[in-house]
């Protein structure tokens, strides 16, 4: 399977820059999978397409200043380190830049020395393992030294750093936003529950493996990072039970879809857990019903699991179509819903 078969053109001018200045009042573009049908609304409309028997899982991770900037122990030159996943109390692994200046034993120092982070690991494609070395709340120290981990084709600086969370985010540890999460605002979700919509909370800290770009030519070749997840008891429950009654499972995002469909088997299972799910074409989906999901990058592996769950040319003729009409594409962009 060739990755030119996920490409698709999309002018620079259609790639959003900044939020919408009211989360909901992004573009939503509904489509009707059954009869091929799509419908140009608004995201506050989406209340118009949930009943009481559906069930929307929503991704409660928070983004942590994750991007910091330092400089190897005793020399000069800056060193880029953006932590994506944190293994044990005190040790992350890390994309780092130039990666090929950090050997087991380097230590960077940011700021004044209040961090420091010692590689204890060598892992491919950029990535070290860190021992943090600080005192105090690592949370606090990380907030004061490290800065929010835009992607690199937003280039404004973002005013106000909460636009990029969602109004639900709870437990920090992610590298990037879950975006399909950030069109909703806390009155349009309390409206979805005033219908009788159940809404369940997991947390799937975004790492490299959602946004690493693939690099090789055959799909089957990508190899995706393993990224953290946690599905509390009553989650689970809850879960369980609304499968068996036959409600029908929204995702809220692809990190949602992505948990789900890894924990599954024979049932939703609490705890903590990692995946390096891959989902693209062929698939044959478990649980999830139906997505809310934003408009994703050229050959990107997020395209890859909404064509899995569609359709290959439909989606492109989709994407080609909402280029047209202006729709705004990525992180800061519009929804769409598959249904």
């Amino acid at each position: 399977m060739k990755i030119e078969l996920f490409d698709y053109h999309l002018p620079k001018e259609n790639i959003a820059q900044h939020p919408e200045d009211k989360r909901d009042h992004s573009k939503l573009l509904v489509i009707d999978r059954k009869n091929d049908l799509t419908h140009d609304k608004h995201f506050y409309d989406i209340l118009d397409e949930f009943t009481e028997n559906d069930v929307l899982v929503m991704n409660n991770t928070r983004v942590i200043p994750a991007r910091l900037l330092g400089h190897r122990e005793g020399l000069q030159g800056v060193m880029e380190v953006l932590l994506l996943n944190q293994t044990s109390k005190d040790e992350w692994e890390a994309l780092t830049k130039p990666a090929k200046k950090v050997k087991l034993g380097t230590i960077i120092v940011f700021g004044d020395g209040s961090l420091k982070l010692k590689c204890v690991g060598i892992k491919d494609e950029g990535i070290r393992v860190y021992e943090a070395i600080y005192e105090g709340i690592f949370l606090e120290v990380l907030d004061k030294l490290g800065t929010m981990p835009l992607p690199p084709y937003i280039t404004e600086q973002l005013s106000d750093k909460e636009r990029y969370q969602t109004v639900y985010a709870k437990y920090p540890g992610s590298a990037a936003a879950p975006t399909a999460g950030l069109h909703f605002t806390k009155e349009l979700l309390e409206n979805i529950k005033k219908k009788g919509v159940e809404i369940v909370e997991v947390t799937l800290h975004v790492g490299l493996g959602t946004f690493r770009p693939v690099q090789v030519d055959d799909v089957l070749s990508h190899h995706m990072h393993s990224e953290a997840y946690e599905i509390s008891k009553e989650a689970a429950e809850r879960l369980n039970t609304y499968k068996k009654l036959g409600k029908r499972i929204i995702a809220v995002g692809t990190t949602s879809v992505r948990t789900l469909e890894s924990n599954y088997k024979n049932g939703f299972h609490h705890g903590h857990y990692s995946t390096d799910i891959f989902i693209y074409p062929g698939y044959q989906f478990k649980v999830v019903d139906a997505i809310i999901t934003n408009f994703h990058l050229p050959k990107s592996t997020l395209i890859m699991l909404v064509s899995a769950f569609y359709n290959r040319e439909k989606v492109l003729e989709i994407y080609n179509e909402a280029v047209k009409k202006n729709y705004r594409f990525f992180s800061f962009g519009d929804s769409m819903f598959l249904k």
